[in-house]
Parts: structure tokens; C-alpha cells; sequence
């Protein structure tokens, strides 16, 4: 046997899962489309014949054996009708017609072509029968004997016919079962059944020929039809092949040059998305920059200005120096970030520090600030994390403490973190008396701060009412990274 066949028949063998079926699906498609063709086309063309062989074969079997059954039935009907009575007005047979039936069955064509004979009435009483044991007998119709008196003839070929519903009937040879109805002449009505049994030796010669000459026909129709269309793809396959090394040829020579076209599209195609959105995005981060960081030390500055320890000038000098060191301190803050916004350093110095310092270390500076206490809760922090996620989250918490400080005097400030999920979550809140958000008018600080979050993929959430504000950043770290 070819090698190949041979590992095509033990992959077929082994076929017992999804990794089975897709190693053979890939061996598979390894052939040849001629080869392909002729393992699923020689497959399909055997279903196909024993599907057409076994239906085609069987329809002839039943109208032959119908046809037999007809004739005999007709014969039969012949012989017998004359004998019989009025069955309409007739309970059973008088004992001259028994002896007509007996005589014409015993005798004769009909004694050596039927093996038993009765006649049933519609209730299932047989009016006669050549096994006397039955006459007078009665028994629920069965199927057969219901069809019968439905005006359908019911024909039965059995190769060892060897019971019936009322009696066994055994025969050394095959048989045809019939039951034929008698219908009154002038009316058409089913009044009784024949139920014979007839030999059927002829009838089994002839359906074996039959079959063998009809399983023959299909098989010479469905190989003839099969060894044509091999041919066909055969010749279709060959020419496709050398259209394919041909091609294949091509494509190496082609591939080099490809792989450059594709990466300079690919690098022409980024830069045209991406110029468009480069210089918004730049200008909206030193506009956010600069609004959350150095404007909020400089204001607070200026509100320090305006304190009494430096109006009044009648407070105690270290009073007065003090809070000169605070607006100095503020000032200095804000002209280093300043710079730092200027060489693109935002906050390099927390670039690299876990959640934890992160969130204490703008707390501790909003408390030298302003000197209000404010609680810190951290449940949990990612390993690592983005550096835009860490400018995120301080400039947040910080936007969020200097407003708190700003329009609720600090109150009752906090700050949360913890993590759903993939995500890390932080939350600031005061008990100020809070602000309807749709008359806002906060610049850059709310705005600044949802665009800042949502440029990250996260959310931002504000719940605002005369018990308080929350202020609640959430952000997937996965979609963090990738922006």
C-alpha cells in the first residue's frame, strides 16, 4: 500500500476527538486536490450507492411482491365469490357452503397454491376457515385486518411465515401473507376478509434476481458517474498544481518587497491617526498640569496674602513669619513645577512610587498646606502600576482636597482607595454643605479632572448634596497601561 494511504486509513482509525479531528483535518488538506477528491468523493459515492441500492431495491421488492399479491388476490376472489352468500344478512355458513369451500380449496389450482384460507367478518368472528378449530372463533382485529376492512388490499412476504393472530401457520417455504376484502357488488362496502396464505417459491427467485440486477444497475451507474468526475479533477488538479508552483515562484520574489510596503504602511497609517489627536492631547495635559498643580499653590498662596497674620500688624512677629514661610514654601512648589512642566518632568519624583506613598505623600503636603487633618484609608494597591496612573491619582486627590478645602473649609475630609476587581478606586469626600454641579463654574479644576481620568479609560463619578461631596475616580489598570 502507498505510505500515504496508509497514514490516511490509521489517521481515520485514531479519530476519537477535537485534537484527533484537527490533526487529521491538517494531514487531510496536506493531499493533492485529486487525492482529496477521490478519499471524500469515494466516501460520499459508497454512502450514496448503499443508500440508493438498499431504497431502490427495497421499492421494487414491495411492488413486485404487491403486484403478486394482486394477481393472486383477483384469482383468488374469482374462485371463491360465486361461492358465497349474502354477508350482509349472514351470521355464519351453512354447511353446503362449507363443503363448497373445502372442495374448491382442497382441489385443485388453489390446493396446491394455498397453504390456509379464512374468512373474517368485520367484528373479528371467522366465518370459515380450512382449519376447522377456527371457525366460530373470535379475535381482536390486528392492524393488517383493520387496514383490510378499511378497503386496502395488506400483502406480506415472509421468508418463515410462522404465526398469525389467531392460529400458527408454519411453513418448510416462504409465503405471501393477503388479506384481500370483499366488497358487496352493488354498494362497494367492505363486508368481509380473505385471509389466505400462498406459497411464495416463485415469488422468492424473483425478487433475488430482481435485486441482484437492480443492485448491479446502481452499481455501474454510481462507479461510472464516480470514475468520470475523477477524471475531471484529476486533469483540473494538475493543471492547478503547476499554476501553483509557478505562482509560488512568484510570491518569493514578491515577499521581501511586501513586507517592506507593510511596515511602511503600517508606520504611514499610525502617524496619520495619531497626528490629529497629538497636539489636542499635549495641550490639554499642560492645561491640566498646570491647573492642578502650580495655579492650586499659587492660590492658596494668595489666599494666605489676605490672612490676618500678615494684615493684621499687630500679630506677633513668629506669627507673621510663619505663615510668610507657608506662602514662600507654596511658591516655591509651584515655580518647581513650573519648571518641571517645562522640561516635561510632571512629578517625577512620585513616577516611581507605589500607591501607598503616592496618596500619603499628597496628603501630608495638602496638611503642611493648610494644616487640616485629613484621614487616609488604603485597602490594597496593585504591585505596579502605569506612571500615567500614578499623575492620575495624585493630581485627582489633590484637585479634590484643595476644592474641599476651598468650598467646604475642609471639613470632615477623606480620602479611600481600594481595588474591584481590576480596578483601583479612589474617592474623596468632606462634609461641606456641597453645590448644585449644573451652576458650577470651576475653570479647568472638575472638567480638568474628568478628562484627565477618562483619557485613561476610567470613570469619573460626582455625588454632591448639603450632607457632602464625593468625588470618585475608578481605573482599569489593563486600559491604563494601554493608553
Amino acid at each position: 500500500m502507498n505510505p500515504e494511504y496508509a497514514a490516511l486509513f490509521t489517521s481515520l482509525s485514531i479519530l476519537r476527538g477535537p485534537v484527533e479531528v484537527r490533526a487529521f483535518v491538517k494531514f487531510f488538506g496536506s493531499f493533492s486536490l485529486a487525492k482529496q477528491f477521490f478519499f471524500a468523493g469515494g466516501l460520499v459515492t459508497l454512502v450514496a450507492l448503499l443508500s440508493v441500492g438498499f431504497f431502490v431495491t427495497d421499492l421494487i421488492a414491495k411492488a413486485i411482491t404487491q403486484n403478486t399479491a394482486a394477481a393472486t388476490a383477483l384469482y383468488v376472489d374469482s374462485v371463491i365469490a360465486p361461492i358465497l352468500p349474502d354477508l350482509t344478512t349472514t351470521e355464519s355458513l351453512d354447511e353446503s357452503i362449507e363443503r363448497a369451500l373445502d372442495e374448491t380449496l382442497g382441489q385443485g389450482a388453489l390446493a396446491n397454491r394455498l397453504i390456509s384460507f379464512r374468512l373474517w367478518r368485520g367484528d373479528g368472528t371467522a366465518l370459515y376457515s380450512n382449519d376447522k378449530a377456527l371457525m366460530g372463533m373470535k379475535v381482536p382485529p390486528d392492524d393488517d385486518l383493520k387496514r383490510a376492512f378499511s378497503g386496502q388490499m395488506v400483502a406480506e412476504f415472509e421468508l418463515d411465515k410462522d404465526e398469525d393472530p389467531a392460529a400458527a401457520v408454519k411453513s418448510d417455504t416462504p409465503v405471501l401473507e393477503i388479506y384481500n376484502p370483499i366488497h358487496q357488488p352493488w354498494s362497494g362496502e367492505v363486508i368481509a376478509v380473505a385471509e389466505f396464505y400462498e406459497r411464495a417459491n416463485e415469488l422468492t427467485d424473483t425478487l433475488a434476481l430482481t435485486r441482484t440486477k437492480s443492485w448491479l444497475a446502481v452499481v455501474a451507474v454510481t462507479v461510472g458517474f464516480f470514475l468520470l468526475l475523477s477524471a475531471i479533477v484529476l486533469k483540473g488538479s494538475k493543471t492547478i498544481e503547476n499554476q501553483r508552483t509557478a505562482l509560488n515562484a512568484r510570491v518569493e520574489e514578491l515577499d521581501l518587497l511586501l513586507r517592506h510596503n507593510q511596515d511602511l504602511s503600517g508606520r504611514v497609517r499610525r502617524a496619520s491617526q495619531n497626528a490629529a489627536s497629538l497636539n489636542e492631547r499635549v495641550l490639554r495635559r499642560v492645561s491640566a498640569d498646570l491647573h492642578d498643580g502650580p495655579v492650586q499653590l499659587m492660590a492658596y498662596a494668595s489666599m494666605r496674602v489676605e490672612s490676618r497674620a500678615i494684615r493684621d500688624g499687630s500679630r506677633p512677629e513668629p506669627e507673621r513669619m510663619k505663615e510668610v514661610e507657608a506662602i514662600k514654601h507654596s511658591l516655591d512648589d509651584a515655580i518647581r513645577e513650573v519648571r518641571n512642566i517645562c522640561r516635561g518632568l510632571a512629578l517625577p519624583d512620585i513616577e516611581t512610587l507605589p500607591l501607598p506613598e503616592i496618596l500619603d505623600r499628597v496628603v501630608s503636603n495638602y496638611r503642611s498646606h493648610t494644616g487640616v487633618d485629613v484621614e487616609l484609608i488604603a485597602e490594597g494597591a496593585y504591585a505596579v502600576l502605569p506612571a500615567s496612573a500614578r499623575i492620575c491619582i495624585y493630581r485627582f486627590v489633590q484637585e479634590a482636597l484643595n476644592n474641599g478645602w476651598k468650598h467646604a473649609d475642609g471639613k470632615g475630609q477623606r480620602v479611600e482607595q481600594w481595588i474591584a476587581g481590576d480596578c483601583v478606586v479612589v474617592a474623596v469626600s468632606d462634609h461641606g454643605p456641597g453645590f448644585d454641579p449644573s451652576v458650577s463654574n470651576d475653570g479647568l479644576g472638575l472638567s480638568g479632572l474628568k478628562d484627565r481620568v477618562e483619557s485613561l479609560g476610567g470613570r469619573f463619578d460626582l455625588t454632591t448634596s448639603q450632607q457632602g461631596t464625593t468625588l470618585t475616580m475608578s481605573l482599569k489598570i489593563f486600559e491604563a497601561e494601554a493608553a
